[in-house]
């Protein structure tokens, strides 16, 4: 039988030694969506998710963490070490947090940091086709004659389609009711079924479903939509401060260190630079590709939640 010596044992705890590099290797990677599965956030987390994995030759898990808004998984980000191991995909309603909750768990604008945003695309109204509307002044006229007659659908309280329309119907000078719903789905389902009359959604929502049934009626970008040519902006209808943007970024926990951010950004800059991705995210989702760095989004993000915190004080809506 061999001795067990001093030398024998520090040799092998040596081969069987963790370093901090080696471990960190050893951590899975994960990407927390805010949402249920299914959304375009989740889409494009599961995308980059593929290519992330191949690309840094390590595990990456997609985490659903829904609730509050998007709060939930936002905090749950937030809370997580500074080590570059977990990154939030999120969605334009994160600029909303600070003004739609009374406590919301965490502070947007310290508690995260802006890391890549990916991209924009416009909000569009549009109508069952059985309405007699043919542009968004038809509604206007409509509301105007009997008011809170016209009903609009949104993905949610303090989502963008709902300040949206809030904000056209007060510059309008008219009352649109609202009908709030928890998803993209049952919205559409009911102005296609034509118990709405309206609804307010994402491009990749709206035209999505566009034809006998769906007749787009204002779009609220600043240039039309390649698929939507014939459909008017907000601007040229006469709405000036009508621009209203989804987008959809990544951020990492305040503290992860700068080259750790400018890696994962210039991964995934590369990841949606290559030719057949980007046609499917500007396909799929009607997405302008911006694949801007941190200090871009920063800027671009303290402007949205600023314009939509305004937007629900004035207008005193709640969650």
């Amino acid at each position: 039988m061999r001795k067990i010596t001093r030398r024998t044992m520090l040799a092998a705890s040596a081969a069987f030694a963790v370093t901090p590099a080696l471990a960190q290797q050893a951590k899975n990677l994960t990407l927390v969506v805010p949402f249920p599965p299914g959304g375009s956030t989740d889409a494009l987390a599961r995308l980059l998710q593929a290519h992330l994995q191949t690309r840094l030759g390590r595990t990456v898990l997609v985490e659903n963490k829904s609730g509050a808004a998007g709060s939930l998984g936002a905090a749950q980000v937030a809370k997580s070490a500074p080590d570059g191991m977990t990154f939030l995909v999120t969605f334009d309603s994160h600029a909303v947090i600070p003004a739609i909750l009374e406590k919301p768990q965490l502070d947007v604008e310290k508690d995260l940091e802006p890391v890549f945003l990916v991209g924009t695309a416009p909000y569009v109204i549009a109508t069952n086709a059985s309405r007699p509307f043919k542009t968004f002044a038809d509604v206007i006229a409509a509301s105007k004659a009997k008011p809170g007659s016209i009903q609009y659908a949104s993905v949610g309280i303090g989502t963008l389609g709902h300040l949206a329309m809030t904000m056209l119907a007060k510059q309008a000078g008219v009352e649109i009711t609202h009908v709030p719903y928890r998803g993209g789905g049952p919205a559409m389902n009911d102005v296609l079924g034509g118990h709405v009359d309206l609804i307010a959604g994402s491009a990749a929502l709206v035209t999505a479903q566009l034809g006998p049934n769906l007749r787009p009626l204002l779009q609220l970008g600043r240039q039309r939509l390649p698929s939507l040519k014939d459909t008017q902006t907000g601007i040229e209808a006469g709405f000036p401060d009508s621009e209203t943007l989804a987008w959809w970024g990544i951020f990492a926990p305040t503290g992860t260190p700068a080259d750790v951010t400018a890696s994962m950004a210039k991964s995934v800059k590369e990841i949606l630079s290559e030719p057949a991705i980007a046609a499917q995210l500007r396909d799929t989702q009607q997405m302008s590709l911006l694949l801007a760095d941190g200090k871009e989004f920063g800027a671009f993000f303290a402007r949205q939640v600023s314009l939509w915190g305004k937007v629900v004080r004035e207008n005193n809506i709640k969650a």
